[in-house]
């Protein structure tokens, strides 16, 4: 297939870029500001708020495949209109799309999320994730609408980094014990991307680990692999401080894994310490 990778410089988008090329695909992708160095990949610079761009890039690179993967967390014209944008230039140009979308889009009021639950973000970010969802969902029903929790390297995201300078003492803060989530290795989500990519499954899936932990329990987990000690790592609540986000969101990904032949491993599996 020819695949369009958009955010192809950020975390996910290398992992997509480098399992796409891997397997014999061929692969464009773009950057907002710095393009990555991959051997054998076309970068093409996009700024999804601008329509010529995504039209520009879609006209030149005419994909089988759009994976957008791109977002900015305190950006609404990109995180949502871009995307939107975007939808509506793939079915323009009879691509396919594949639209990452976050576990943001829930409120935790009802703690556990499959499929078939309804949106109800409490952040700027969730809103702007789930406006993109609705329009995708109206505009583009053959797309797929991929959900996420955090997404964990092998020492390349920004929750390891963030431990390592917890850790190290170039930052200072607390883990929370009551802030849960359900982090997902990059290499098997983007794995499980490009299978449903190469699948008929259209509408919305669940692309989670399969363990719910805290937020201090992934530190501990992520500081035992990395060799760090684990207990400078200082544990408090969420609850009562005034921080915003839901507290406990749980990704079911059970009816999509039931799909794939991807594992979505559970941080207690992939962060576990064999030494």
């Amino acid at each position: 297939m020819n695949i369009l990778i958009v955010g192809g410089s950020g975390f996910l988008g290398r992992e997509l870029v480098q399992q796409a090329w891997a397997t014999g695909h061929a692969v464009t992708a773009t950057f907002a500001t710095c393009a990555g160095n991959i051997p054998g990949i076309g970068w093409l610079p996009m700024d999804l708020r601008r329509s010529e761009e995504i039209t520009r890039v879609l006209r030149q690179t005419q994909p089988d495949v759009v994976i957008n993967a791109a977002y900015v967390k305190a950006d609404w014209a990109t995180t949502a209109d871009g995307a939107i944008h975007l939808a509506m230039a793939a079915i323009q140009h009879g691509s396919r799309l594949v639209h990452v979308s976050s576990d943001a889009v829930f409120s935790g009021a009802d703690v556990r999320y499959d499929e078939s639950a309804t949106p109800d973000p409490i952040t700027p970010y969730g809103a702007a994730k789930a406006a993109a969802e609705t329009a995708i969902r109206l505009f583009a029903p053959a797309a797929i609408i991929a959900r996420t929790s955090l997404i964990i390297g092998d020492g390349g995201s920004v929750h390891e980094a963030f431990i390592h300078d917890l850790v190290t003492g170039r930052q200072k803060g607390v883990l929370f014990t009551d802030d849960i989530r359900c982090p997902v290795h990059v290499a098997d989500l983007a794995r499980a991307i490009l299978e449903l990519t190469a699948s008929d499954h259209a509408g919305v899936c669940h692309l989670a680990g399969s363990d719910a932990i805290t937020r201090h329990e992934l530190g501990v987990l992520i500081a035992d692999r990395d060799a760090l000690d684990a207990s400078t790592l200082k544990a408090g609540r969420r609850a009562g401080t005034g921080s915003p986000g839901a507290l406990d969101v749980r990704l079911d990904s059970t009816r999509t894994q039931r799909k794939l032949r991807t594992t979505l491993r559970g941080a207690r599996d992939f962060l576990r310490c064999e030494r």
